[in-house]
């Protein structure tokens, strides 16, 4: 068998269905793999260990139980522009490096309640503002393919592990190439949902016109399960 990360988030869903892998084996070899590549990669600004371990045991559980959706227990990590409740949530920026959201991201809700696992928040460009992922208060993120060469952006983060298969899956914005972008130069593959589709509440917005949250993933099956994830109206955004 493959190595645990080698594998696609569709993969990976079928492995904990058929109960031959469990959430916990699969959050920590990620999580392993994070700490073990993110000091060369600078993907992450924030790993989430101790509450992934938990999030991943509690998902074991409720598998025994026969009280799982078709995606507890499968790992994510989220750009850090998305709100997450108790998780320091940076934009990439000085300015809030110390903050931390006292709510949930309508997409970051989405994900808890099918009980997906987080590993932590993506790198990224400050306040989205760039497309190379250079122009981090947390320092540049470097493409796992040659780390002489940049990402793309702002959504580098995202794009940089999910190749490096730090995560199957991360979500990422897109305001004018911010996940088309960065998935071409990582050779991953990207969403941009069509506007509307995906519920801005909770994400800090480069240009609210026109951002739009997404994915970034290995396979476009893999991102055809995340938007059935992340997206569906939501009141508290207007143009939802």
């Amino acid at each position: 068998m493959s190595d645990i990360t080698d594998l696609s988030f569709s993969e990976l869903k079928k492995m904990l269905q058929k109960k031959s892998l469990s959430s916990t084996e699969m959050t920590t070899a990620f999580l392993d793999r994070i700490e073990s590549l993110n000091p060369e990669l600078n993907t992450f600004i924030t790993i989430t260990r101790d509450e992934a371990m938990q999030s991943a045991k509690n998902a074991d559980k409720a598998i025994s139980r026969g009280t799982a959706t078709a995606y507890t227990g499968l790992p994510i990590a989220h750009k850090d522009l998305f709100c997450t409740d108790g998780v320091l949530t940076t934009c990439g920026s000085k300015i809030l490096s110390n903050f931390v959201a006292p709510y949930d991201a309508h997409v970051v809700s989405r994900c808890k309640a099918a009980g997906l696992v987080s590993l932590g928040k993506l790198n990224m460009d400050e306040f989205a503002m760039g497309s190379s992922n250079e122009n981090s208060y947390f320092g540049p993120v470097r493409n796992p393919w040659d780390k002489t060469r940049v990402p793309g952006g702002s959504s580098g983060g995202s794009a940089a592990a999910v190749a490096a298969k730090l995560t199957p899956l991360a979500t990422a914005t897109d305001t004018g190439g911010s996940i088309r972008q960065p998935a071409a130069f990582t050779g991953t593959s990207g969403l941009k949902p069509t506007y509307g589709r995906v519920s801005r509440f909770g994400m800090i917005a480069y240009a609210s016109s026109l951002d739009q949250g997404g994915l970034i993933a290995h396979t476009a099956e893999d991102l055809a399960h995340g938007l059935g994830l992340i997206a569906g109206h939501d009141s508290r955004d207007s143009t939802s």
